[in-house]
């Protein structure tokens, strides 16, 4: 590039050092000066927006594009999501190489409708559940079997039983087999073991980390619905529980979503967010 004449890319960067001094973030600069009078003023919205502007036609010209990425979706709050939303907007408007990747909890998108109307035509949605019966059989025999171990069909049927295909229950119940197997083959009895350390594990930090955030009165209501496991609940058999008329209980429905405890899949019913709740609020009580 020509003396006198300013690199594009460098230029655009100034304003990513610009905005993130306005987070508070001022060591995300790229290495170079932030940039006056662009994405500075403060105002969450158009900050952004004038980053992605910036943005643009640089990362067009070297044939890339600007996404961001957030995990647990559901817990940003309301003013940052609003600015993510109205910048993929007017990106998708635009035609900007900009775009917003996130990941959450099943009432995800409803929080994002919540937020702005437009979100639900924003974004290609997608549901990831559990594995497949194959494909969860894969995930435990697989590994054992790159280190010479391998299960009996007992213990394997008591692990995919108990995980409900869900990675995350396959990865600790299948990590507890290992503990406390003396061998191989891992046995049905193995299998038992294991179980029980992995729900010990689970009730020792997944679980209660949920329950927790949970006040008495919305203890009740989650634990009317562990009666119908993690299938979902009819929110009128929640209230028929509880003896209390189902309007009495809007606030506390409200209060377990807006907490990320619960969510509605559609209209009167309610479920758990995640999966093996029913069974951890069940042994509460037991």
């Amino acid at each position: 590039m020509g003396r006198g004449r300013t690199n594009p890319l460098k230029q655009a960067l100034g304003s990513v050092g610009s905005f993130s001094m306005t987070l508070g973030l001022p060591g995300v600069s790229f290495g170079f000066e932030a940039k006056s009078g662009r994405a500075d003023s403060g105002a969450l919205d158009f900050d952004l927006l004038e980053l992605v502007e910036d943005l643009d036609k640089p990362l067009k010209q070297h044939g890339v594009g600007f996404a961001v990425f957030v995990d647990e979706m559901q817990d940003l709050d309301r003013e940052f999501t609003a600015a993510l939303l109205g910048a993929q907007h007017k990106a998708s408007q635009r035609g900007w190489p900009f775009y917003v990747c996130g990941a959450g909890l099943p009432g995800l998108p409803g929080r994002l409708a919540g937020v702005r109307s437009y979100a639900e035509r924003l974004f290609d949605y997608r549901t990831v559940g559990p594995l497949d019966e194959a494909a969860a059989r894969q995930a435990l025999s697989e590994p054992a079997g790159r280190s010479g171990a391998f299960y009996t069909d007992e213990a394997l049927r008591l692990v995919l039983e108990a995980a409900q295909g869900y990675p995350y229950f396959l990865q600790e119940f299948g990590s507890a087999v290992w503990q406390v197997a003396p061998d191989s083959p891992f046995t049905e009895s193995d299998a038992r073991s294991a179980l029980e350390a992995g729900r010990a594990a689970l009730d020792a930090g997944f679980s209660p980390a949920r329950w927790s955030r949970a006040t008495a009165a919305e203890r009740s209501y989650l634990r009317a619905m562990a009666q119908d496991g993690d299938a979902g609940s009819a929110t009128g058999d929640i209230a028929a529980r509880l003896n209390k008329p189902p309007k009495a209980l809007s606030t506390i429905r409200a209060r377990l979503i807006a907490k990320g405890l619960a969510y509605s899949p559609r209209v009167g019913v309610i479920s758990f967010t995640v999966p093996l709740m029913a069974d951890f609020i069940e042994r509460q009580y037991s």
